[in-house]
């Protein structure tokens, strides 16, 4: 029986499977990992300085500038950043939060942040971007006036150093609770999530589209910080521009 051409290129050039095993995929670049640390260190020491009080709350005053500036720059990075850090990829479709919660989860729907995980760090960013603009408005009355104090009511004030002082750190202190938790629940699964936020390299069982984390996307990253700090000192000087 006379072979066909089809059949020649088959045997010539077999289908091979995908490769079997785990997919080292560079999921975190490094400005998003860079980033993360940073808002981790920051946080610990906002709330220290904030239960010290005194003089502590000038370190407090400084440390609510740098986090400005990083919530200005994750803003601006989830825009132009890495594919996994875009917030157009981690925010959950009801399709994907649907899969996820049935067990029937795919490697796309979680090799970055699972589904659950994308609403905790979104309810993590509002409620952070909650506590600056709320700090930015608060005046204790005693030592310390937010930089925007003199551009709103005295209503607006009282509410936001209530808020500020009360129900924004409660949430801050429930949602990193509920973060460490997850942590520690995954961690005990074999899902190592700590070690990929340090190398930003993932094992996953099949491969997914990489984030870009090359020499140029760093440069463009350091570009935005510049810009992020620029904009969070612009807005802090509005309140010392008030004493002259």
């Amino acid at each position: 029986m006379p072979v066909s051409i089809r059949d020649e290129q088959a045997m010539t050039n077999p289908i091979r499977p995908a490769a079997a095993g785990p997919h080292k995929v560079r999921i975190w670049d490094l400005p998003t990992r860079l980033f993360h640390w940073l808002l981790a260190i920051c946080i610990v020491a906002l709330v220290v300085t904030a239960k010290m009080g005194g003089n502590a709350m000038n370190w407090h005053l400084l440390l609510g500038q740098v986090v400005l500036a990083l919530l200005i720059f994750r803003i601006i990075w989830g825009l132009v950043g890495g594919y996994w850090s875009r917030f157009g990829s981690f925010i959950p479709s009801a399709a994907a939060m649907r899969r996820y919660l049935s067990g029937a989860s795919t490697t796309q729907d979680r090799a970055g942040h699972n589904p659950l995980g994308s609403l905790s760090v979104i309810a993590m960013l509002i409620v952070l971007i909650a506590q600056i603009a709320s700090g930015l408005m608060s005046d204790d009355e005693i030592a310390f006036s937010g930089p925007l104090t003199r551009f709103v009511s005295g209503e607006l004030i009282s509410k936001a150093t209530n808020y500020h002082a009360h129900w924004g750190q409660y949430l801050i202190y429930a949602l990193v609770a509920l973060h460490l938790l997850a942590l520690i629940g995954y961690s005990l699964k074999g899902d190592k999530l700590v070690p990929a936020m340090v190398t930003g390299d993932k094992l996953l069982e099949e491969p997914v589209a990489a984030s870009r984390d090359t020499a140029s996307t760093r440069v463009l990253a350091a570009l935005l910080a510049v810009v992020a700090s620029a904009l969070s000192w612009w807005v802090h000087q509005l309140g010392q521009s008030a004493a002259f």
